[in-house]
């Protein structure tokens, strides 16, 4: 008995045993671990390819070889991407190779809009998209460089070189005279008025709404278009470590001589001003003396990962620029965290922050005469006998000139030395996107823009002749700027057959707080101690504080319907009121309307279906507002406050005075820009080739503009008035081909555009001047009236030297056989007749060279700074082209004589036209067994060339300049501008 109850308990356990060993197995049948290599149509590895285990976050990516390894449950589907491959889903097995095709689906690519997004098969206006590829590539600081020949329709000019410099862009033209022409920026939903914080790291999407019909959904705020940038986010299932590290060096590329101390002596002794002792010798070259080579760095560090759940991507960057002049420099702090949480089925919350830090040399170096300030054209004006710094005084820098009055770019140079322009900026957000059923959602946004600037000056008491003059100053400017916004936006799609219906309804609210406090101080006891608490005179007529506020309360709404994606129709209106403007004109209405026909889709086009992808004709109209012109308190009656100085003799009790400082302007009302488009898009070959054409009439009214009031008016200054009308139309062309496509590629991208600008209506104040270009020439240089293309230069026609007076001939206008001012006419238009982009993108392997061109057409320069070099009127030294001057009656020459003063004439306007190789960048992506080892995803470096060449009749150091920066009613003068300059970067891409 006993031996039986044994043999059962050993049955027993030995059974146990069994059945664990038997559920072990089935246990590890469960898992199945897959190999796999994947690769393109090209049998080239694809590195970083995700593959998914469909419906898990179990999921892993492509090694350096293409490899993957991942272990699934039986039968499972695995989901296999790639950015420009199409996603395929593929049953599980122990061994795959599997082959990613292009993702030629164009026309399925969505495109973001206003508070949406769309297919571009189903676009109804005029949207441009800027391709990010290159951003990784490309050594691109600021992120409005990004659309620099890359958009067709769209203006993008560096009106300066220098370090951090602001772009001035132009969608469709100049709209406004007045107030802003930038266009609106919306990034990640939220309205900002620039991008400069940003880093072109991040961007994941960049639109451009260029026609009313497309930009009317933000109404007021988009007369002048808008761009739409979307930032990186997270993937599920895809952790990637980021890395992009660039350093280059910078230098200037085209040089101007000055005369040396022998041509300068001839030339002063001919003009008998000043008196030069003998023996003086070259000391000094002002151009090696001012002029380095400066340096960039760029590192930006990214994390990203997620879920189903969760997704996050983290960013940091700095950057830092240093110029070719010695104190010009940017530096930037950046981090962004976008955050998305999808915490129930119905709910997704998410937020964005941005912080970035930012400082520069406050613009010292910018152009101006040499005796303002300007370092670029004191390098020309400055003798080459002179040395650096006062050989009787060590600190101090040369003055001695003999009685000329010369300012060298060493002391200009010290007295910008410690200004500081300085901004930190944060640009938060949070949302929440509710979906009711799966055709309907609500989103709410509720953002931050907050902006700390600080500028500070410091001019040293002793070094320099101003500062000595001055007993050195020193300021202190602090603004503070806080932009709140509340979007709700309800969203209804559906598609029901062949119908497709959207509907969207929203408001907006932004209020915007602005502080601003301001204290100067002077009587420095030297240069040790910079902050004002070592100013001796604190303040006096020189400290203060401001304080200003604005709302805008919007409604907006848009209906989208088509059938079959064959008849395309859209309508958007937006309400806007602001608090700038007169309660009984501060609501205003901007409705749009767009539709699209897709020609390809007809069935008499069905024999071109064998190579006709899509061809649709659009149309559109609509209107947008502009209120950037006014003040926040625009039309009502505001006064200056006049301080009384308490502490001279019967002021002890004083308290300020107040004096009307505008007539008040109840009837002020919106700045309206009316558009209408017609385009084309054309699609063949398989999506090889796109062409993209729109034609557009653009008529601003309503312009809001500053008269002057005229003398002995009770109240001096000027009135805010809705005073004239404005046209732009143009004609724009995209064309994007892929010539050979495989192991070869070569891809094509070119773009140019059409725009003439003209002013038709001027109601108060006909004619406005602007722009005086010369201490000696006390003329305007631009003309603004109606009848006639923004910013035109004015002045007197030369037709020559003449060869007996050796002065330049000017004509004689008006007949009266004299020539005065009334003999005064146009001479030059800034405004290009075309402006175009060109990008030829070579790959072999892994090796890939791209070369980018860049230019304007027809376009006049006012070179200013030929009257500062050129003019030979007082004692500075002048360039080497004086010295073809007349000298002697009957000489043939086009330089007139030394010692007289000319006018603003067509003698210093040029052609402008440019052909310029903006960028060459040559790249490798790294492959082999040791990357792979090491988890290296992508290693690529690269090599870029920016600037290299430049093409142009122009002699000024660069074409692409405009002392007035970004202003609309003057264009394309040159003043001792600070240059463009030509660049070499390094870089390095490196994913984990």
């Amino acid at each position: 008995m006993k031996d039986r109850r044994k043999i059962l308990w050993d049955m027993r356990r030995w059974l146990a045993v069994l059945l664990t060993a038997l559920l072990s197995v089935s246990a590890f049948a469960q898992k199945l671990t897959v190999k796999g290599r994947i690769v393109d149509s090209s049998s080239n590895t694809i590195i970083g390819a995700s593959v998914l285990e469909k419906g898990t976050t179990n999921g892993t990516i492509t090694d350096i070889d293409g490899n993957f390894t991942l272990s699934v449950a039986p039968n499972s589907m695995l989901v296999i991407s790639y950015v420009g491959y199409q996603t395929q889903e593929l049953k599980a097995s122990a061994s795959m190779e599997v082959v990613l095709k292009e993702d030629n689906e164009l026309l399925d690519e969505v495109v973001v809009i206003g508070y949406g997004s769309v297919k571009r098969k189903d676009v109804t206006t005029a949207v441009s998209t800027v391709s990010t590829d290159d951003l990784q590539q490309r050594p691109i600081l600021s992120a409005a460089q990004a659309m620099q020949g890359k958009a067709a329709g769209v203006s993008v000019v560096q009106p300066t070189g220098q370090p951090g410099g602001d772009m001035a862009i132009r969608v469709r033209g100049t709209t406004s005279f007045n107030g802003s022409n930038d266009p609106l920026y919306v990034v990640d939903g939220v309205p900002v008025d620039n991008i400069k914080f940003l880093s072109p790291n991040d961007i994941a999407s960049m639109q451009i709404l260029k026609d009313a019909s497309s930009a009317a959904i933000y109404g007021s705020r988009a007369a002048n278009g808008v761009v739409l940038i979307t930032t990186k986010a997270g993937e599920s299932g895809n952790a990637k470590v980021a890395l992009s590290i660039q350093a280059g060096f910078t230098q200037v590329g085209n040089k101007i001589e000055s005369l040396n101390v022998a041509q300068y002596k001839d030339l002063m002794d001919e003009i008998g001003l000043i008196s030069l002792p003998d023996g003086l010798t070259d000391q000094t070259d002002w151009w090696d003396e001012t002029y380095t080579t400066g340096n960039t760095q760029n590192y930006q560090v990214s994390v990203s990962d997620g879920n189903d759940k969760l997704r996050y991507f983290l960013s940091a960057g700095y950057q830092n620029e240093k110029g070719v002049i010695e104190t010009a420099f940017f530096k930037r702090y950046n981090f962004r965290a976008n955050i998305e949480n999808d915490v129930r089925k119905w709910l997704r919350i998410s937020a964005n922050i941005t912080y970035s830090d930012y400082v520069s040399n406050g613009g010292g170096e910018m152009g101006t005469g040499a005796n303002r300030g300007g370092t670029v054209l004191s390098v020309i004006n400055t003798p080459t006998y002179a040395p650096i710094m006062d050989p009787e005084n060590p600190d101090r820098y040369y003055t001695n000139f003999y009685g000329a009055n010369i300012t060298s770019p060493a002391e200009n140079i010290e007295r910008h030395r410690y200004d500081r322009d300085r901004e930190n900026r944060l640009l938060a957000s949070g949302s929440a996107l509710i979906t009711f059923i799966p055709e309907l959602t609500f989103k709410t946004t509720f953002a931050i823009d907050r902006r700390n600037a600080i500028e500070t000056t410091f001019l040293d008491p002793e070094k320099t002749s101003h500062g000595r003059d001055q007993y050195g100053e020193g300021s202190d400017n602090r603004n503070q700027n806080t932009v709140l916004t509340f979007d709700n936006v309800l969203t209804y799609d559906d598609h029901f057959g062949k119908h497709g219906l959207n509907v969207m309804v929203g408001s907006s609210w932004t209020d915007s707080d602005y502080r601003n406090n301001y204290i100067s101080g002077s009587h420095y006891r030297n240069g040790l101690i910079q902050t004002l608490n070592a100013a001796n005179m604190i303040g006096l007529n020189g400290a203060g504080s401001s304080a200003s506020e604005w709302g805008i309360m919007s409604y907006f709404g848009r209906v989208s319907y088509n059938f079959d994606s064959k008849y395309l129709v859209t309508a958007n209106v937006r309400a806007d009121g602001s608090s700038r403007l007169h309660p009984n004109h501060r609501w205003g209405v901007f409705p749009s309307f767009s539709a699209a026909w897709r020609i390809s889709s007809e069935n008499f086009m069905e024999g071109t279906r064998g190579w006709l992808d899509d061809l649709k004709l659009r149309a559109g109209w609509g209107q947008t507002g502009n209120q950037s012109g006014l003040g926040d308190y625009a039309y009502l009656q505001l006064y200056n406050i006049n301080r009384i100085p308490w502490y001279e003799e019967g002021n002890a009790n004083a308290v300020p005075t107040i004096t009307p400082s505008n007539l008040r302007t109840q009837d002020l009302t919106w700045e309206t820009t009316s558009q209408a488009n017609v385009g084309i898009d054309f699609t063949a070959f398989n999506n090889r080739l796109n062409v993209v054409m729109d034609y557009y009439y653009k008529r601003t009214t309503d312009m809001l503009m500053d008269v002057v009031l005229p003398a002995g008016s009770a109240v001096a200054g000027s009135i805010s008035r809705n005073e004239g009308t404005m046209v732009n139309k143009g004609f724009e062309l995209a064309i994007n081909s892929k010539n050979f496509v495989g192991e070869f590629g070569w891809d094509t991208d070119f773009n140019i555009s059409f725009n003439k600008n003209k002013l038709t209506k001027l109601s108060l104040q006909k004619v406005y001047y602007d722009a005086i270009t010369s201490d000696n020439v006390r003329e305007y240089a631009v003309r603004n009236e109606p009848g006639r293309s923004l910013g035109g230069f004015y002045g007197y026609i030369s037709d020559g030297v003449d060869p007996e007076t050796g002065e330049l001939m000017y004509r004689d206008i008006n007949g009266d056989g004299k020539v005065t001012s009334s003999d005064r006419t146009y001479i030059g238009d800034p405004n290009p007749l075309f402006t175009f982009g060109l990008t030829n993108t070579f790959s072999y392997k892994n090796l890939t060279l791209s070369v980018f061109l860049q230019g304007s057409y027809g376009n006049d320069i006012f070179n200013a700074s030929r009257m500062e070099t050129e003019g030979m009127y007082d004692g500075k030294n002048q360039s080497t082209r004086v010295l073809d001057r007349w000298r002697i009656p009957g000489q043939i020459t086009d330089v007139p004589k030394a010692g007289y003063t000319m006018h603003n004439s067509s003698y210093f306007i040029e052609d402008g036209s440019y052909l310029r190789v903006k960028d060459i960048t040559l790249s490798y992506n790294v492959t082999g067994p040791l990357l792979k080892k090491w988890g290296v995803s992508r290693l690529q470096p690269y090599f870029t060339a920016t600037n290299l060449l430049t093409w142009t009749g122009y002699s000024g150091m660069d074409p692409e300049v405009n002392q007035w920066g970004n202003s609309g009613a003057v264009q394309g003068i040159d003043w001792g501008t600070y240059p463009q300059c030509r660049s070499f970067v390094f870089g390095i891409n490196l994913e984990f």
